[in-house]
């Protein structure tokens, strides 16, 4: 206990500094240094990967309000990852039941995934980047999926302590050329390595044939192709080799503007309807140009609006939508309140943490987003209505709304293979600058935008509103998120198909005896073990049940008891409003008194654009960049619409595999708990929470599946083979509300309200009053 420096305090007080001063060395506090180097972890490389520098004697903290304990090891930098070699690591080795990912560690951290770095200077947080004058006694490292890591450097040799800190700072910070990326040493090292092709079950969209084969599955072929124009990207390095266009499109009107001001097929809707994309024509200040333009453009016009049959409505996301900078800014904000360094910091926060979480506008961003997908929704489905998403690239917003449209109305995009599906489809063939917007490269700040993060966020919000319609897990979406920063798949680390195929494509044929085949990111046994990927699959998914004779084709599901289930949905046990305390002590905020910082209230509407023949001028002045001066038609009618559209929806049984719509009033969009609070063990009940709840239903199933096995024995001899889902999580020793991401090294006997904060606040029936610091009392 002497190298831990035990001290005391109130909750949510300032820690005191520590009066208790240890003159033992630490290696007389792990008893014997040769012992601690006999315990020592091996570093294991992955191909191609090369050690950097390395620094022995750091210890690990694990925070507890003013205390300070770690545990005692190395920390080692290598051109994928920042990793810890701990001195009690081999105990979690044999946790059958932990969630491991093969690639990265509990204690690793990819080079890609480091957000920001701090040094400690007598006891002052500064933070790190260029060469340094000066080294910290203490390394902090915020990563870009919230965790947080503590390095103590005090007992570390000077010059390891220069190496290990000017080394992440560089390797981390430092601007990177495209072909230094590990994505490609690692390819060129594990050439001969094989891996599970994931075309067998994902469309990868990089062939004529899956583009063709899309078409009829949705019954686009009508009135849609599939064009090869682009071949050899000779037209445009911005789009796919492969895309659809309106039938009626001459072939050779794409290359006129490099592929802009083209529209492009998105997607199919049962009705005949389509939905649509078009990047704007470059901005052109010369009036002939101009008027070459507005000429292109009127006859793309006639092609795709031809009443009263193909009617188009426009809907300009790059003036009448959300900015990308108001997306970077929300979130900037909203990722603070999830960096917590200490138990200290956690009850500092948590007393404000609504108004924190209001005044970031993330939770609203969502909304608004949800909210336009099912505006267009709306046009689709209700009004038979083709839709035209303009944007100056089609790469950013469109990607975003599209898909959302999709997955809310094509129940394909809600099993596992189809959502892989489409995220190769409109994101990955869409030329979505994952390169840029994650920036991997360390080049430009003000390119990185979580676009795509945010899309993961609005589905997890129409999977937690509806589990029953989804083949996959929120645990799914977390380690797709966590994808991202992992430069072993190729697919999210290209900016385009063009970028991708010119780096590792026949241009490598050059230098490589053969193209380096990468990785992609589908192929889940390569982070997963199979026992592990069972949490990856949603064991209460309703499979579309097959017609009955008699039945007819267009009646409605309304959920498991229509298939013989025998259980009612999870989601429904919980009330909405849980906050973050709440998630911690297992009581949940009555609805009333809880709205998650989103107003009830309906924020203002995009104004309705029509796409008629006297608006032409107005459409092309939108994709030629120029400002509107006055809206067409008042937005009232489209709140009207969109209403009663919405309301009628909901007051139907919900159909999990036809149209699925999210609630979008304030209380019912969440934070996504799992994601941004599983490094923090005040926020998780252990033992309880959702988790705890699916496992008892899995048990259930288990039971009435045995029930089922021994009737069926008397008229069959052999067994049915058992489900390996509910194991793993019954005999999971890490079962928490956060599962299978708990982190439960740290144990605070804080209060749910920090005592310090009685004064400040007032007396009971003034604190009582006050929205975003009403508390249970019966729990103080």
């Amino acid at each position: 206990m002497l190298g831990k420096g035990v001290v005391g305090g109130g909750g949510g007080t300032k820690a005191p500094k520590p009066s208790f001063v240890s003159y033992v060395r630490p290696e007389e506090i792990h008893t014997n240094e040769k012992e601690v180097t006999e315990k020592e972890v091996t570093l294991h490389l992955l191909p191609g990967e090369q050690l950097l520098c390395e620094a022995s004697t750091v210890l690990k903290y694990v925070q507890e309000d003013s205390c300070q304990r770690g545990i005692y090891g190395k920390l080692v930098c290598t051109d994928f990852k920042i990793a810890f070699l701990g001195d009690d690591e081999s105990a979690l080795d044999n946790d059958e039941t932990q969630f491991k990912n093969k690639v990265i560690g509990e204690n690793d951290i990819t080079l890609h995934c480091v957000d920001q770095i701090y040094g400690v200077f007598d006891e002052k947080k500064k933070t790190l980047f260029g060469q340094l004058k000066k080294y910290p006694e203490k390394l902090i490292i915020h990563c870009k999926d919230l965790r947080v890591f503590h390095f103590c450097l005090r007992y570390t040799k000077e010059e390891e302590v220069k190496r290990i800190v000017s080394g992440i700072i560089h390797h981390t910070q430092a601007p990177k050329l495209l072909k230094r990326l590990f994505l490609f040493s690692y390819a060129t090292a594990s050439q001969n390595n094989t891996a599970t092709d994931p075309r067998s079950h994902t469309v990868m969209f990089d062939t004529l044939k899956d583009w063709c084969w899309e078409l009829e599955r949705t019954k686009g072929n009508m009135k849609y192709k599939a064009v090869s124009v682009n071949e050899g990207y000779r037209v445009c390095e911005r789009l796919p080799a492969y895309f659809v266009v309106p039938t009626p499109l001459p072939e050779e009107d794409v290359p006129r503007f490099q592929g802009h001001g083209i529209p492009i097929w998105c997607w199919s809707c049962h009705n005949g309807c389509a939905l649509l994309k078009m990047s704007a024509l470059p901005k052109e200040q010369d009036d002939g140009v101009l008027q070459i333009q507005k000429s292109f453009l009127d006859g793309i016009y006639k092609t795709i609006h031809r009443p009263p049959y193909e009617i188009v409505k426009t809907e300009d996301l790059s003036s009448n939508f959300l900015s990308l900078q108001d997306i970077q800014t929300a979130y900037s904000k909203f990722k603070q309140l999830f960096l917590i360094d200490n138990s200290t910091e956690f009850w500092d926060t948590d007393i404000k943490w609504f108004s924190l979480l209001e005044s970031s506008s993330w939770l609203d961003v969502i909304r608004r987003c949800l909210k336009k997908a099912i505006e267009i929704t709306e046009c689709l489905e209700a009004q038979n209505m083709n839709v035209l998403l303009l944007e100056e690239n089609a790469s950013d917003l469109c990607c975003l709304i599209s898909s959302l449209v999709q997955v809310m109305m094509d129940p394909h995009c809600r099993t596992r293979v189809g959502f892989q599906s489409l995220i190769q489809k409109e994101w990955i063939m869409g030329g979505h600058c994952f390169l840029d917007r994650c920036n991997h490269l360390r080049q430009s700040d003000k390119e990185e935008v979580p676009v795509f993060l945010l899309f993961l966020d609005c589905v997890w919000q129409l999977v937690h509103q509806h589990p029953l319609a989804f083949e996959f897990t929120e645990t799914y979406l977390t380690v797709l998120s966590d994808s991202l920063y992992i430069p072993i798949f190729s697919t999210f680390f290209f900016n385009s198909p063009h970028q991708k195929d010119t780096n590792l494509g026949t241009e490598s044929q050059d230098t490589q005896s053969k193209p380096l085949n990468l990785l992609t990111v589908w192929d889940w046994s390569v982070q997963f073990e199979p026992k592990a990927q069972t949490l990856l699959k949603n064991p209460l998914y309703v499979e579309k049940p097959k017609l009955e004779k008699g039945q007819r084709k267009g009646m409605r599901f309304k959920g498991p008891q229509a298939q013989g289930g025998c259980f009612p949905s999870w989601f429904n046990l919980f009330p909405a409003g849980w906050t973050r305390t709440a998630l911690r002590s297992g009581t949940a905020w009555p609805e009333h008194q809880r709205q998650l910082s989103l107003p009830l209230t309906q924020s203002k509407s995009s104004p309705k654009r029509g796409f008629f023949r006297e608006e032409t001028d107005h459409l092309i002045k939108n994709l030629l960049g120029k400002r509107i001066s006055k809206l067409i038609n008042s937005s009232d009618e489209l709140q009207d619409n969109f209403r009663e559209f919405y309301d009628s929806w909901h007051s139907k049984p919900t159909d999990y595999h036809g149209l699925l719509l999210p609630h979008i009033e304030g209380p019912e969009i969440k934070v996504w708990a799992q994601r941004y609070l599983r490094w923090i063990p005040e926020a998780q009940i252990l033992g309880g929470g959702r988790v705890a709840t699916v496992s008892k239903l899995l048990e259930m199933m288990e039971e009435v599946q045995s029930l089922q096995e021994k009737i069926d024995k008397r008229h069959h001899s052999q067994e049915a083979p058992q489900a390996e889902a509910p194991s793993l999580l019954r005999t999971s020793a890490r079962l928490s509300s956060l599962f299978p991401f708990a982190l439960l090294q740290r144990h605070s006997s804080k209060p749910v309200l920090p005592t310090s904060g009685w004064k400040a606040l007032g007396d009971e029936e003034d604190l009582a009053k006050r929205e975003d610091e009403s508390v249970d009392l019966g729990d103080v």
